[in-house]
């Protein structure tokens, strides 16, 4: 084990380190705090959600900016003594005898339960424009983005979201058109969908939407567009830990968010359980499994 060990008193020693500070992790601490458990909550500064001014379908915070979210939470936290929380990147999380180790450079810090709330990277089309536009008028989820472009022509590009998505973005588009960026369309589709074969160069704002460019020179405007992500862990803490994953890329948790290594428990996007092909990613979920993933950590420790 690198670096040197940091003594901590038994007093102040935490009983849980959560790792990641957004909408999982700030519960998972709240949480712990309630029951007074010694936690400390250590974030990177770095949120999926980046991206995006507003968070939407969140019960009190619909239309909120993520940052304003986060900082109330803080500010809630603030109430608890035995809460800590850093700003600091994380570096290594191991296993030390019946505990954990986690380092932030040459700093180690010794927990009984860790509570990873670290959460993935969106990867993009590679489409030029996409990135630039991804989280305003390029969205990957009808439920947080879908409201904003009602009233207007909704693209899908790509064939990953043609078999679903119409159905769920009908009720709101003017219209809707598939682009299928030159891939075999072999989803059936309502006939009232356009679909357009060609490959699809780039995407440009055009007003408060954007213009899709395609081969042969056509263009397409839309008042949004969804897209489908693939996931990355944003951290290499599950691996380094030797954790199970899900065929998606995320940790396989159980309905309380125990990983497949005792004291260790996941939550957010990052994981979910191996019953669903991928986590439901949406704030709302992310807050209730970081709560589930705090009662366990704290029966794990009792």
């Amino acid at each position: 084990m690198r670096g040197t060990l940091m003594y901590q008193p038994e007093h102040t020693r935490p009983d849980v380190v959560v790792i990641g500070g957004g909408p999982a992790g700030l519960q998972a601490t709240l949480t712990l705090a309630r029951v007074h458990r010694r936690v400390l909550m250590i974030d990177s500064g770095s949120y999926r959600n980046d991206p995006t001014d507003h968070m939407h379908n969140v019960v009190t915070n619909d239309g909120v900016a993520p940052a304003q979210f986060r900082t109330a939470a803080r500010a809630e936290l603030q109430q608890y003594d035995t809460v800590t929380v850093r700003d600091a990147a994380v570096t290594a999380v191991e296993r030390s005898g019946d505990g954990f180790v986690v380092r932030i450079g040459d700093e180690q810090i010794e927990a009984r339960g860790i509570v990873l709330a670290t959460g993935v990277v969106d990867e993009l089309p590679a489409t030029a424009g996409v990135a630039e536009l991804f989280g305003s008028v390029i969205a990957h989820c009808p439920f947080c983005h879908g409201h904003e472009f009602a009233g207007g022509r909704v693209g899908i590009l790509g064939v990953a979201g043609a078999g679903h998505l119409p159905g769920i973005v009908a009720p709101f588009a003017a219209g809707i058109t598939v682009f299928t960026d030159g891939e075999e369309l072999t989803a059936a589709v309502p006939a009232d969908v356009v679909v357009r074969t060609e490959k699809v160069l780039e995407v440009t704002p055009a007003g408060g939407g954007a213009t899709v460019h395609l081969t042969g020179g056509d263009t397409v405007e839309v008042k949004g567009l969804f897209v489908t992500t693939g996931l990355r862990q944003r951290a290499p803490f599950a691996h380094q830990l030797g954790l199970a994953l899900n065929p998606s890329g995320c940790v396989e948790v159980d309905v309380m968010g125990r990983t497949s290594l005792p004291g260790v428990h996941a939550a957010g996007d990052m994981a979910h359980q191996s019953a669903l092909p991928m986590p439901m990613a949406t704030v709302t979920n992310a807050i209730a499994a970081g709560a589930n993933a705090a009662g366990a950590v704290v029966a794990h420790l009792s």
